[in-house]
């Protein structure tokens, strides 16, 4: 998971369901752990991304596997903050590597390109794009790996932020481009997809819909240009599927330490589950 905020994810988590599913994991100190939001803790504000729907997607087409997450993105960060040997670059790099010691390196998803949107920066995005992606690629060793980048919202210029974001367009063709002309690459879109007040981060509905287009894209290895008919009805089915037993307990122990329940309520739920 690379990029700035949107990728990170700034959707609130109130708006959506908890996504929790003992076989999806999520990178923690070099170490698969069972994925919570918010993922990619990088700022206080820090919440729902496109990630997890996009993991409970992939699920939903592997009923055995498990998928696991490695966050790196980076809140407010240029592609000259993304170079090759900088730190969010190394980090990435770091933390791709620590999580193939014990597992596959399938996909690189990426959203970035708010703050490549003003003062001629979009000019030159492919170009910075292409050193940086072959780059993951050498350093990692997946010359071939998936790469899937989400198209910025058409949301940008409305916000109080608006100024900042008049060649929002021109990085999205840039994007486009990328996807049209360099192997394994692919473009989702962000059409039709809405932002919380600031009009400059998704909000957390879209950001589920935004994770399910991502896999799409990975799944038939095509771009995806035109928003799913049942993205919507994928979401649910995602955010309803019934919880096992072990993950009712694990949610109710995590409520329980962090002081959202008493324990005479955690003992009084782990009963009903141990009756059913």
């Amino acid at each position: 998971m690379v990029g700035q905020s949107n990728m990170a994810g700034r959707g609130y988590l109130k708006d959506v369901k908890q996504i929790y599913d003992e076989h999806i994991k999520m990178l923690i100190n070099g170490r698969w752990q069972t994925m919570t939001e918010p993922i990619n803790f990088d700022r206080p504000t820090a919440g729902i991304g496109l990630a997890a729907s996009f993991a409970g997607a992939w699920r939903l087409k592997n009923e055995n596997g498990q998928i696991g997450l490695i966050p790196c993105a980076d809140g407010g960060s240029s592609l000259d903050d993304w170079e090759v040997g900088g730190a969010l670059f190394e980090n990435a790099v770091f933390q791709a590597k620590a999580a193939q010691r014990m597992s596959t390196l399938s996909g690189i998803l990426w959203h970035q390109g708010e703050n490549d949107s003003f003062v001629g920066r979009s000019a030159v995005y492919y170009d910075k794009l292409d050193v940086i992606v072959d780059a993951f690629r050498r350093e990692l060793g997946v010359p071939d790996i998936p790469f899937i980048a989400g198209g910025l919202g058409d949301f940008l210029t409305r916000g109080r932020y608006g100024q900042y974001f008049t060649e929002y367009n021109a990085v999205n063709q840039s994007l486009q481009k990328f996807a049209e002309t360099r192997p394994n690459a692919y473009f989702v879109t962000a059409a039709g997809l809405k932002a919380n007040q600031d009009d400059l981060h998704f909000d957390a509905v879209s950001q589920r819909k935004f994770g399910t287009r991502y896999f799409e894209a990975f799944f038939e290895k095509r771009s995806v240009m035109i928003p799913p008919d049942n993205e919507n009805e994928l979401v649910n089915i995602i955010q309803d599927r019934a919880l096992t037993p072990k993950e009712q307990t694990a949610l109710l122990e995590i409520s329980f330490a962090a002081g959202k329940i008493s324990l005479s309520d955690l003992e009084g739920e782990l009963a009903l589950i141990n009756i059913k």
